[in-house]
């Protein structure tokens, strides 16, 4: 059974940053690396949304998904270190993360009934 997580980072408050980082994400631009490495992780689906400069990501997952095995995962793949170290560029933590914590797990609080 599939289980989804939502997630929050913001962006740099600069429009050109915005813009470009818009444009790594557009269809057919993020590396193939990156994706392959997103669905070997178990993720079925992943969405990010924009507003202002804040993201929101939800990502459905397998139950072969780990937040702990993927972040492994990444630290040994030397072209998502390059990938995550080009996004910080235009990602800013949100004021309540933990020191190097980018994306920030989101509460559910409410779901219609």
């Amino acid at each position: 059974m599939a289980k989804r997580y939502c997630m929050a980072v913001d962006m740099q408050n600069d429009p050109v940053l915005i813009d470009e980082y818009k444009h790594y994400h557009a269809p057919g631009q993020a590396w193939p690396e990156i994706t392959e490495s997103i669905k070997r992780a178990g993720i079925i689906d992943m969405q990010i949304y924009a507003i202002g400069n804040r993201l929101f990501m939800i990502m459905d997952v397998d139950e072969s998904f780990s937040f702990d095995a993927k972040a492994s995962a990444d630290a040994a793949n030397p072209k998502v270190a390059e990938w995550e170290a080009l996004m910080w560029k235009y990602q800013s933590p949100l004021p309540w993360a933990k020191p190097g914590e980018k994306w920030v797990l989101m509460e559910e609080i409410y779901r219609l009934p």
